[in-house]
Protein backbone atom coordinates (compact mmCIF):
# COMPACT_ATOMS: atom_id res chain seq x y z
CA UNK A 1 0.00 0.00 0.00
CA UNK A 2 1.14 3.20 -0.65
CA UNK A 3 2.28 5.80 2.20
CA UNK A 4 0.35 8.33 3.41
CA UNK A 5 3.68 10.79 2.83
CA UNK A 6 4.15 9.37 -0.69
CA UNK A 7 0.40 9.81 -1.26
CA UNK A 8 0.76 13.32 0.34
CA UNK A 9 3.44 14.25 -1.79
CA UNK A 10 2.19 13.14 -5.15
CA UNK A 11 -0.98 14.90 -4.87
CA UNK A 12 1.13 18.32 -4.03
CA UNK A 13 3.31 17.88 -7.23
CA UNK A 14 -0.12 16.81 -8.86
CA UNK A 15 -2.01 19.59 -7.61
CA UNK A 16 0.81 22.04 -8.68
CA UNK A 17 0.01 21.07 -12.41
CA UNK A 18 3.39 21.49 -13.82
CA UNK A 19 6.01 20.10 -11.25
CA UNK A 20 5.41 16.68 -11.76
CA UNK A 21 6.65 16.45 -15.21
CA UNK A 22 9.71 18.24 -14.90
CA UNK A 23 11.13 17.23 -11.52
CA UNK A 24 8.97 13.36 -10.82
CA UNK A 25 7.35 14.33 -7.49
CA UNK A 26 10.62 15.97 -6.03
CA UNK A 27 10.54 18.59 -3.21
CA UNK A 28 12.24 21.34 -5.49
CA UNK A 29 10.13 20.83 -8.63
CA UNK A 30 7.97 23.90 -8.53
CA UNK A 31 11.38 26.41 -8.28
CA UNK A 32 12.11 25.00 -11.39
CA UNK A 33 9.62 26.53 -12.80
CA UNK A 34 10.94 29.88 -12.90
CA UNK A 35 12.88 29.47 -15.52
CA UNK A 36 11.09 29.87 -19.34
CA UNK A 37 11.09 26.34 -21.20
CA UNK A 38 10.60 25.52 -24.63
CA UNK A 39 7.57 22.47 -24.95
CA UNK A 40 7.23 20.56 -28.48
CA UNK A 41 4.27 18.13 -28.48
CA UNK A 42 4.27 15.84 -31.93
CA UNK A 43 0.95 14.79 -33.13
CA UNK A 44 -0.09 12.44 -36.31
CA UNK A 45 -2.75 13.85 -37.29
CA UNK A 46 -4.83 17.81 -36.59
CA UNK A 47 -6.44 17.32 -33.45
CA UNK A 48 -4.39 14.77 -31.78
CA UNK A 49 -2.56 17.07 -29.75
CA UNK A 50 -5.41 19.21 -28.68
CA UNK A 51 -7.44 16.59 -27.78
CA UNK A 52 -4.74 14.86 -26.29
CA UNK A 53 -2.92 17.08 -24.15
CA UNK A 54 -4.49 20.42 -25.14
CA UNK A 55 -4.84 21.18 -21.63
CA UNK A 56 -2.04 20.51 -20.59
CA UNK A 57 0.07 22.22 -23.63
CA UNK A 58 -2.69 25.59 -23.27
CA UNK A 59 -0.86 25.44 -18.90
CA UNK A 60 2.44 25.73 -20.11
CA UNK A 61 1.82 28.31 -22.49
CA UNK A 62 -0.13 30.55 -19.79
CA UNK A 63 2.56 29.95 -17.66
CA UNK A 64 4.86 31.70 -19.88
CA UNK A 65 6.76 28.90 -21.96
CA UNK A 66 6.86 28.87 -25.32
CA UNK A 67 5.13 26.03 -27.37
CA UNK A 68 4.85 24.34 -30.39
CA UNK A 69 2.66 21.61 -31.93
CA UNK A 70 4.30 19.30 -34.76
CA UNK A 71 1.76 17.35 -37.01
CA UNK A 72 2.99 15.16 -38.82
CA UNK A 73 0.71 15.31 -41.20
CA UNK A 74 -2.40 17.63 -42.06
CA UNK A 75 -5.01 15.27 -42.64
CA UNK A 76 -5.29 14.60 -46.14
CA UNK A 77 -7.23 11.47 -45.63
CA UNK A 78 -9.72 12.73 -42.94
CA UNK A 79 -12.88 14.09 -44.87
CA UNK A 80 -15.43 12.28 -46.69
CA UNK A 81 -15.68 13.53 -50.27
CA UNK A 82 -12.92 16.16 -50.55
CA UNK A 83 -9.55 15.15 -52.21
CA UNK A 84 -6.26 15.06 -50.20
CA UNK A 85 -5.52 18.49 -51.27
CA UNK A 86 -8.63 19.86 -50.15
CA UNK A 87 -9.01 18.04 -46.89
CA UNK A 88 -5.70 19.51 -46.41
CA UNK A 89 -6.08 23.09 -46.48
CA UNK A 90 -9.26 22.76 -44.56
CA UNK A 91 -7.63 20.64 -41.68
CA UNK A 92 -4.34 23.20 -41.90
CA UNK A 93 -6.44 26.32 -40.81
CA UNK A 94 -8.96 24.33 -38.27
CA UNK A 95 -4.92 23.60 -36.64
CA UNK A 96 -3.65 26.80 -37.05
CA UNK A 97 -7.14 28.35 -35.45
CA UNK A 98 -6.62 25.51 -32.31
CA UNK A 99 -3.06 26.29 -31.96
CA UNK A 100 -4.12 30.51 -31.68
CA UNK A 101 -6.77 29.23 -28.77
CA UNK A 102 -3.78 27.24 -27.04
CA UNK A 103 -1.29 29.94 -27.72
CA UNK A 104 0.94 27.17 -29.52
CA UNK A 105 3.13 27.59 -32.58
CA UNK A 106 1.74 25.34 -35.48
CA UNK A 107 4.51 22.88 -37.66
CA UNK A 108 3.25 21.16 -40.83
CA UNK A 109 5.86 18.20 -41.04
CA UNK A 110 4.70 16.97 -44.57
CA UNK A 111 3.91 13.54 -44.06
CA UNK A 112 0.59 12.28 -45.56
CA UNK A 113 -2.13 11.22 -43.35
CA UNK A 114 -3.06 7.46 -43.63
CA UNK A 115 0.32 7.06 -45.34
CA UNK A 116 3.09 7.87 -43.22
CA UNK A 117 6.73 6.85 -43.31
CA UNK A 118 9.23 5.26 -40.76
CA UNK A 119 12.39 5.78 -42.48
CA UNK A 120 15.89 6.84 -42.40
CA UNK A 121 15.19 9.82 -44.44
CA UNK A 122 12.30 11.13 -42.15
CA UNK A 123 14.05 10.11 -38.69
CA UNK A 124 16.55 12.56 -39.77
CA UNK A 125 13.99 15.37 -40.82
CA UNK A 126 11.34 14.56 -37.50
CA UNK A 127 14.54 15.34 -35.55
CA UNK A 128 15.77 17.90 -37.38
CA UNK A 129 12.23 19.54 -36.96
CA UNK A 130 12.30 18.89 -33.24
CA UNK A 131 15.94 19.57 -32.71
CA UNK A 132 15.18 23.64 -34.38
CA UNK A 133 13.33 24.08 -31.51
CA UNK A 134 15.63 23.15 -28.76
CA UNK A 135 12.74 21.76 -26.13
CA UNK A 136 13.14 21.23 -22.93
CA UNK A 137 10.15 18.86 -23.27
CA UNK A 138 8.41 16.76 -25.60
CA UNK A 139 5.48 15.36 -25.70
CA UNK A 140 4.00 12.78 -28.53
CA UNK A 141 1.50 9.46 -29.18
CA UNK A 142 1.82 6.62 -27.23
CA UNK A 143 3.34 4.27 -29.16
CA UNK A 144 1.16 1.31 -28.74
CA UNK A 145 -1.58 3.55 -30.14
CA UNK A 146 -4.13 1.23 -32.74
CA UNK A 147 -3.32 4.21 -35.74
CA UNK A 148 -1.02 3.71 -37.62
CA UNK A 149 0.09 7.44 -37.95
CA UNK A 150 0.09 7.59 -34.23
CA UNK A 151 2.74 4.84 -33.95
CA UNK A 152 4.61 6.65 -36.54
CA UNK A 153 4.65 9.91 -34.95
CA UNK A 154 5.73 8.12 -31.33
CA UNK A 155 8.51 5.78 -32.92
CA UNK A 156 10.05 9.17 -35.10
CA UNK A 157 9.83 11.18 -32.03
CA UNK A 158 11.78 8.46 -29.98
CA UNK A 159 14.42 8.12 -32.60
CA UNK A 160 14.99 11.64 -32.59
CA UNK A 161 15.75 11.53 -28.55
CA UNK A 162 17.40 8.99 -28.83
CA UNK A 163 20.04 11.11 -31.60
CA UNK A 164 19.35 14.04 -28.87
CA UNK A 165 23.07 15.30 -27.82
CA UNK A 166 21.07 16.97 -24.61
CA UNK A 167 18.66 14.28 -24.14
CA UNK A 168 14.88 16.10 -23.21
CA UNK A 169 11.93 14.48 -20.90
CA UNK A 170 9.99 12.91 -23.52
CA UNK A 171 6.10 11.82 -22.27
CA UNK A 172 3.32 9.96 -24.08
CA UNK A 173 -0.32 10.78 -24.22
CA UNK A 174 -3.37 9.33 -24.96
CA UNK A 175 -6.23 9.75 -27.18
CA UNK A 176 -9.61 7.79 -26.97
CA UNK A 177 -8.65 5.46 -24.57
CA UNK A 178 -9.46 1.64 -24.98
CA UNK A 179 -10.03 2.40 -28.77
CA UNK A 180 -7.11 4.17 -29.52
CA UNK A 181 -4.98 4.05 -26.72
CA UNK A 182 -3.75 0.41 -25.05
CA UNK A 183 -1.89 -0.89 -22.14
CA UNK A 184 -1.57 3.40 -21.18
CA UNK A 185 -0.77 3.65 -17.05
CA UNK A 186 0.00 7.11 -16.38
CA UNK A 187 3.45 7.73 -14.30
CA UNK A 188 2.76 11.84 -14.31
CA UNK A 189 -0.50 14.16 -14.57
CA UNK A 190 -1.04 17.77 -15.21
CA UNK A 191 -4.27 19.51 -13.71
CA UNK A 192 -6.13 21.08 -16.33
CA UNK A 193 -8.91 22.32 -14.28
CA UNK A 194 -8.48 25.95 -15.18
CA UNK A 195 -8.00 25.24 -19.23
CA UNK A 196 -10.21 22.40 -19.84
CA UNK A 197 -12.48 24.96 -21.70
CA UNK A 198 -9.64 26.22 -23.29
CA UNK A 199 -8.76 22.68 -24.49
CA UNK A 200 -12.42 22.07 -25.24
CA UNK A 201 -12.39 25.23 -27.72
CA UNK A 202 -9.39 23.89 -29.27
CA UNK A 203 -10.73 20.89 -30.31
CA UNK A 204 -13.90 22.15 -31.29
CA UNK A 205 -11.61 24.18 -34.01
CA UNK A 206 -11.57 20.94 -36.32
CA UNK A 207 -15.04 21.42 -37.36
CA UNK A 208 -15.01 18.36 -40.04
CA UNK A 209 -13.79 15.93 -37.51
CA UNK A 210 -17.01 16.49 -35.61
CA UNK A 211 -15.80 17.68 -32.51
CA UNK A 212 -18.81 15.90 -30.37
CA UNK A 213 -18.04 12.79 -31.28
CA UNK A 214 -14.23 13.13 -30.35
CA UNK A 215 -14.91 13.56 -26.72
CA UNK A 216 -17.64 10.83 -27.05
CA UNK A 217 -14.63 9.08 -27.88
CA UNK A 218 -14.09 9.21 -24.04
CA UNK A 219 -12.12 12.30 -23.78
CA UNK A 220 -14.13 13.56 -21.16
CA UNK A 221 -14.36 10.70 -19.24
CA UNK A 222 -10.44 10.19 -19.70
CA UNK A 223 -10.18 14.03 -18.36
CA UNK A 224 -12.46 13.13 -15.26
CA UNK A 225 -10.65 9.44 -14.26
CA UNK A 226 -7.43 11.15 -14.70
CA UNK A 227 -8.46 13.90 -12.62
CA UNK A 228 -10.01 11.90 -9.82
CA UNK A 229 -6.90 9.57 -10.01
CA UNK A 230 -4.92 13.01 -9.13
CA UNK A 231 -6.98 14.40 -6.81
CA UNK A 232 -8.48 17.05 -8.49
CA UNK A 233 -10.84 18.16 -10.91
CA UNK A 234 -10.02 17.41 -14.52
CA UNK A 235 -5.80 16.08 -15.59
CA UNK A 236 -4.25 14.61 -18.52
CA UNK A 237 -2.07 11.56 -17.95
CA UNK A 238 1.26 10.88 -19.58
CA UNK A 239 3.62 8.33 -19.32
CA UNK A 240 7.29 9.57 -19.12
CA UNK A 241 9.93 7.60 -20.37
CA UNK A 242 12.11 5.58 -18.80
CA UNK A 243 9.98 6.58 -15.58
CA UNK A 244 9.96 3.72 -12.72
CA UNK A 245 6.78 3.92 -10.57
CA UNK A 246 6.80 2.75 -7.42
CA UNK A 247 3.72 3.55 -5.13
CA UNK A 248 2.78 6.25 -7.93
CA UNK A 249 5.81 7.86 -7.17
CA UNK A 250 8.60 8.33 -9.88
CA UNK A 251 12.19 7.61 -8.80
Amino acid sequence: MQSKNNRRLFIKNVSAGLGALYIPLSSNAKNNFQQKKKIVCVGGHPDDPESGCGGSLAKFAAAGNDVTIIYLTTGEAGIDGKSHNEAATIRKQEAINACKILNAKPVFAGQIDGDTIMNNDWINKMHDLIDAEKPDVVFTHWPLDSHKDHQVASLLTIQSWMRAQNKWPLYFFEVCAGAQTVSFHPTDYVDITDTQEQKRKAVYCHVSQDPPDIYACGHASMEDFRGREAGVKAAEGFVRLNGKMINGTIL
